[in-house]
């Protein structure tokens, strides 16, 4: 017999289990399955429409609350087409509590009348509780049954099932907790939660474990959790919450005065279902407002608050070193055009031909590694769009024979991070100066194309980039694996030295040559 630990020390029992068949699907210790998802249950086993659906997918986005405040696992059953069965569609386990469920229920069918509360709930439109409590692995667990309710009609049931082993006398915030989810059950019951057109982030809004208030109708704390009073404490508060209206002490605390004010204490009266943010006292508190109608008239609200002074500040860090990172690729790239024109300058004031073409090739390389800090120094992150660098790049060095020699782009290059891009464009740069230079005559026309396959035909997580013009080709015997030309070092160095790629030269397959790049590439996101 095994055991696991549950919170307040005791130790449940977990029996081994042989195969256990369902009429879904089969489950064996130690075997993983995938489990589908909604979106595939419902549209397989039932005949519910895409707003019921978008329904059941707002509920989900919801009930970590209502599982939180009832200390319970929630498992949301579906009526087959046929009306013969159900399906299990979501599972939800409590974050303040054991769970009564070892096993996934998603996927499960169980036929009409296995369970006859779903079918209670399901068919008179009430949540059921009667009934003792099941026992599950020598654990007490009391069941509940909940209908969905959207426009009158019930699309299906969530089951409330709470792990008994771990009962005691309720404190204060337990009872809280309890009447609080006892509303937001029969507010589903009814049809008026969740909230249409109120999507929740489930991971970035507050939870009831970060700090929960409950109101009365007009506003006035009843009770307030630990945490909710220390957050409101991180704001400025000195004294005791309860008895107060809440409204207006949030707005006392608030830095503004004015109109803005009358908002704030209209929202922290939590009137309308509403997220915000409060700041003060160099403390930032996160706000989310429930209204309670459980009979469709409301008797007051929750108020969930989570201090995220420490998450804002590393926001703030992170955005205040995001700037500083584009602000110097903003630099460096004007430093780098300084530095061109300085060469072209230079150029300009030689006498030698040759030493004049060697400060114009500079000047390019020096210019392709500028495009890339630019484009770096208009991004949020590290990685840039290479597609219009490899443009850029493209047009620069067509500048060598206005006219004559026209090139074009194919395929694309996609996003990819800068220690590649910077290195791929200096290497763009040689390959495409080295075809027009060397691959046509004087005074010949032609065309340079670059091509780019990502993924697809090519291996994922590599890209290949091809050169192709259609000048003279490579001279006989030419190896240029071996070959002293200044470009082509800086080619073979960049490939296969910061790129970790391979790089190739070969004839064309009608007329010219052909440089092939295979270099991996991180997937795009």
């Amino acid at each position: 017999m095994l055991r696991a630990a549950v919170p307040g020390g005791l130790r449940v029992p977990l029996r081994r289990r042989g195969p256990r068949v369902f009429s879904g699907r089969s489950e064996c210790p130690g075997t993983l399955t995938l489990v589908p998802s909604m979106n595939e249950l419902v549209r397989q086993h039932t005949a519910l429409g895409d707003s019921d659906l978008e329904w059941l997918h707002l509920l989900v986005s919801e009930w970590q609350l209502l599982s939180d405040l009832s200390f319970a696992d929630l498992v949301l059953w579906v009526p087959t087409e046929d009306g013969t069965r159900y399906v299990s569609v979501a599972q939800m386990r409590p974050n303040t509590g054991p769970t009564s469920y070892q096993d996934d229920m998603v996927g499960h069918l169980v036929p009409r009348g296995r369970r006859p509360l779903l079918d209670a709930a399901l068919d008179e439109g009430r949540i059921v509780r009667e009934g003792d409590p099941e026992w599950r692995e020598e654990v007490p667990v009391r069941v509940e049954s909940i209908p969905v309710r959207r426009n009158g009609r019930v699309l299906g049931v969530i089951a409330r099932n709470t792990n008994l082993l771990t009962v005691r006398t309720p404190s204060r915030l337990e009872l809280t907790y309890l009447q609080s989810a006892s509303d937001l059950a029969q507010m589903i019951a009814a049809g008026t939660f969740p909230f249409p057109g109120q999507h929740v982030d489930m991971d970035a809004s507050p939870r009831a474990g970060d700090g929960l208030i409950r109101l009365d109708a007009d506003g006035i704390v009843q009770y307030a959790s630990p945490n909710a009073l220390s957050a409101y404490h991180r704001l400025g508060l000195a004294a005791d919450l309860v008895g107060h209206d809440l409204g207006t002490t949030t707005a006392e605390l608030a830095p503004t005065r004015g109109p803005v004010d009358e908002a704030l204490a209209k929202l922290a009266s939590g009137w309308a279902p509403r997220e915000f943010e409060i700041e003060a006292n160099d403390g930032v508190i996160q706000f989310r407002t429930i209204p309670l109608k459980p009979k469709d008239t409301r008797i007051g609200s929750l108020v969930l608050c989570r201090d995220v002074t420490e998450l804002r500040r590393r926001e703030r860090e992170l955005i205040t070193k995001d700037a500083t990172i584009r602000e110097i690729h903003h630099r460096v790239k004007n430093n780098l055009q300084t530095v061109a024109a300085l060469l072209r300058l230079q150029a300009r004031r030689i006498d030698s031909e040759r030493g004049r073409e060697a400060l114009e090739e500079a000047v390019r390389r020096v210019g392709s590694i500028a495009i890339v800090h630019e484009t770096l120094s208009q991004n949020l992150d590290e990685r840039v769009e290479f597609d219009e660098i490899a443009d850029r790049v493209l047009a620069m060095v067509a500048e060598i024979s206005p006219g004559r020699v026209t090139g074009r782009r194919s395929g694309r290059f996609g996003v990819l991070d800068a220690e590649v891009a910077t290195p791929l464009s200096m290497v763009l740069t040689e390959v495409l100066q080295n075809a027009l230079e060397h691959g046509f005559r004087e005074g010949d026309t032609g065309t340079v194309e670059v091509s780019a396959v990502r993924g697809g035909t090519t291996k994922e997580g590599r890209l290949l980039v091809t050169v192709q013009d259609d000048g003279v080709g490579l001279p006989e015997g030419f190896d240029p694996h071996t070959a002293g030309n200044l470009g082509l070092q800086i080619v073979r160095t960049l490939v296969e030295g910061e790129l970790s790629g391979t790089f190739d030269m070969v004839p064309g397959p009608e007329r010219g040559t052909r440089v092939i790049l295979d270099i991996p590439v991180r997937p795009q996101r």
